[in-house]
């Protein structure tokens, strides 16, 4: 297994592994490799959907992303069943345009998760790279006084929230995200439950802050994200077909640049549920939208 850093403080590739056939001992090797580095990036690595969904499940349970508990992966997209490219004003196509935007996967639900995998299946020529930031770079990289000022401050999390700042208002409970449980309050520190380090736990799902003003909430909330994701803090990857990658939730944001939407772009993606005691918050239903 050859390892090759990216030049940023976080993101590697990894070439000369099969990750159809690890063994126990490989894996314990690479999963060190991806605490320390977050994401990992497998060149055309071409993996099918269940060698995808078998090698994502080493790391826990996966969430159940699009109701039905027999499939386990979702294809994230901008086209239909058939094949069709969606048209821009699509409620489905307002979810993938909101990826563009820094976030952490799942920190809506009441248990967030831990990590995100993702294979390239269709691509268009040019655009659409995923960049990813470092937010355990980014808090220590924070002045004393902010890091003091954030210490003990929490903010709700809601997908109803973040895509309604896009135009999308969506039923309650009608798909993955838009929930019936209310909005989880989440530290804007977060202690990673393997390695200890800290990180910022912040992105666009982040909406208000108890015991701040919704504007001074949203402005610090903003200028934590603008802050954390510069450079060295970000890693970009230009996919090409069959790469793979894998990242983890509790200590990167990300998101995807624009492309041509009027061709299609296909990522078959898998979502690992975190850890309850790690990733768990609660929840308030005064913060549930009235829809």
């Amino acid at each position: 297994m050859r390892i090759v850093d990216s030049s940023a403080t976080l993101g590697a590739y990894v070439h000369d592994v099969n990750l159809a056939h690890l063994s126990d001992a490989r894996w314990d090797e690479l999963h060190g490799v991806f605490l320390d580095k977050a994401v990992l990036v497998f060149p055309e690595a071409s993996l099918t959907t269940q060698q995808q969904e078998r090698f994502s499940e080493r790391f826990g349970q996966l969430e159940i992303l699009t109701g039905n508990p027999l499939i386990k992966s979702l294809y994230v997209c901008n086209v239909d069943t058939e094949g069709n490219v969606l048209p821009l004003d699509d409620d489905n196509f307002r979810i993938v345009r909101g990826n563009e935007y820094w976030h952490t996967d799942s920190s809506y639900m009441p248990i967030a998760a831990k990590v995100s995998c993702l294979s390239a299946l269709t691509l268009p020529k040019e655009g659409g790279q995923t960049e990813w930031t470092d937010m355990r770079a980014a808090y220590q990289a924070l002045d004393p006084a902010t890091k003091d000022r954030i210490s003990e401050l929490s903010a709700y999390h809601s997908f109803y929230r973040s895509q309604e700042s896009l135009g999308q208002t969506v039923d309650i409970g009608s798909r993955y995200g838009f929930h019936r449980d209310g909005a989880p309050l989440r530290p804007l520190t977060k202690t990673h439950p393997e390695t200890g380090r800290k990180s910022l736990f912040v992105g666009r799902h982040a909406y208000r802050i108890p015991g701040m003003e919704d504007e001074e909430a949203k402005g610090l909330v903003n200028n934590l994200i603008e802050f954390a994701c510069q450079p060295p803090r970000v890693f970009q990857h230009t996919w090409s077909l069959g790469d793979f990658v894998i990242w983890d939730n509790r200590c990167v944001v990300h998101r995807v640049r624009p492309y041509d939407y009027s061709v299609p772009r296909i990522m078959r993606h898998t979502r690992v549920s975190g850890d309850a005691h790690s990733e768990g918050a609660p929840t308030d239903m005064k913060e549930q939208p009235s829809n």
